[in-house]
């Protein structure tokens, strides 16, 4: 009987230990439960901050992405990141794809005259934008002298001189007529003549000569190429400089359109008794041979300023930061009550001369001085062969056939 009590101890112990080992481990989960739980709302509660990005970059690292600050001293955030990963942990993808681009991508015309013409790209790299400006310099072609017959030359301006300034005097004629010249014969398709012969009297005044003075030949080349036909007496036509089939003037492109040089500018003055007699053959080029064959007297471009008052600027203090501006930036708006309130008036015309933010710290933290990445501001100045906006279609199809031939040559 002894025995039999020790047994039934020993169950109910166990069953004991049983129950509490399943009670703790009840708790042990239900606490796990609850620390899920808790995670779970912190994340949410996180996910819901203004701060964390979720497909989009805060606004600091925005700002820095999509702007240049100008202060005082310097510049800052100048760079442009082409990375695809560069913000990769804030899960905002920064890689140039075809359809983003194509959405945001604009060109809108600001100013159009047939000398110039101003237009915003809006959504742009500047790495595009300064290869429209290079093919616009470099790699558009044009008509222009690049040899120069001279028969008497008794001017102050040395034969090499003359022969220069000739060959920078803008020729007016759709350079696409034209075919390069290379090492052919100068014929109708790839040569223009023109005649210059000036002459002062003597007991005059001094005379100028001019761009106006250079005469179309469409016939070719009067200079005779050498003196034995005129020797042996031959009835035969002499041979010239050049070797044309047919009057240029006589051509469909032509016959409508007389070619002409650029009017009024000055080549040389002859005083009394002196005399230039010339033949100036254009042919067809490309800038990067030589800045004469270049159809822009300048393209360049500028990123869009941003001006923003940071704090309001009123009163006397709006009056002076008024006057800093020499371009005018800022206004005034009259508040009523002989209260006054600095606006910003025109930002486009901002130079980064940064005088409105000189002066102390104050400034600084009043005015902020922006510059869009990815907006230009691109000016084209043509030399008169092309107008502006001719020039910059051409630029596209010249950048469209390079991406072209990449591409044909990597597949």
């Amino acid at each position: 009987m002894g025995s039999g009590r020790v047994k039934e101890e020993d169950t109910v112990s166990e069953s004991t230990y049983e129950t509490d080992e399943t009670e703790s481990e009840a708790k042990e989960e239900e606490e796990e439960e609850e620390r899920k739980t808790k995670k779970k709302e912190s994340l949410k509660w996180l996910e819901e901050l203004p701060d964390v990005p979720m497909g989009k970059l805060p606004p600091h690292l925005e700002f820095q992405r999509t702007r240049v600050e100008c202060r005082a001293d310097a510049p800052i955030h100048t760079d442009t990141l082409q990375y695809s990963g560069a913000y990769a942990s804030s899960g905002y993808d920064n890689s140039l794809r075809l359809d983003n681009f194509c959405d945001n991508f604009r060109v809108e015309v600001i100013r159009l005259t047939e000398e110039d013409m101003e237009f915003d790209m809006i959504g742009i790299d500047p790495a595009f934008a300064n290869a429209f400006r290079r093919i616009l310099i470099s790699e558009l072609p044009t008509m222009a002298i690049e040899k120069v017959l001279i028969a008497n030359n008794t001017s102050v301006v040395q034969d090499e001189v003359l022969s220069h300034r000739l060959g920078l005097i803008p020729i007016k004629v759709d350079p696409r007529l034209f075919e390069f010249a290379d090492n052919n014969t100068p014929n109708e398709k790839n040569t223009i003549v023109f005649k210059l012969h000036v002459s002062c009297e003597k007991d005059k005044p001094r005379t100028a000569v001019k761009s106006n003075d250079l005469k179309w030949l469409p016939h070719g080349s009067e200079f005779h190429l050498g003196s034995e036909d005129l020797k042996s007496g031959s009835s035969s036509k002499p041979r010239t400089y050049t070797s044309f089939a047919c009057s240029q003037d006589k051509l469909p492109e032509f016959s409508n359109n007389p070619i002409s040089t650029m009017e009024n500018i000055i080549i040389s003055k002859l005083g009394p008794g002196q005399e230039i007699e010339l033949e100036a053959h254009a042919v067809k080029g490309l800038g990067k041979t030589h800045a004469k064959w270049s159809p822009v007297a300048t393209a360049w471009y500028r990123m869009l300023p941003e001006v923003v008052l940071l704090q309001e600027v009123e009163d006397e203090d709006a009056e002076e930061l008024k006057n800093k501006c020499p371009v005018n930036v800022f206004d005034i708006e009259d508040l009523g009550n002989g209260r006054k309130r600095a606006t910003v008036a025109q930002p486009r015309a901002c130079t980064l001369c940064r005088e409105c933010i000189r002066g102390g710290q104050e400034w600084e933290d009043r005015v902020s001085l922006r510059r869009v990445k990815d907006h230009f501001i691109f000016t084209i100045e043509s030399t008169g062969a092309l107008p502006p906006e001719k020039l910059f279609t051409e630029a596209v199809k010249i950048l469209e056939d390079k991406c072209e031939r990449v591409i044909a040559e990597l597949s």
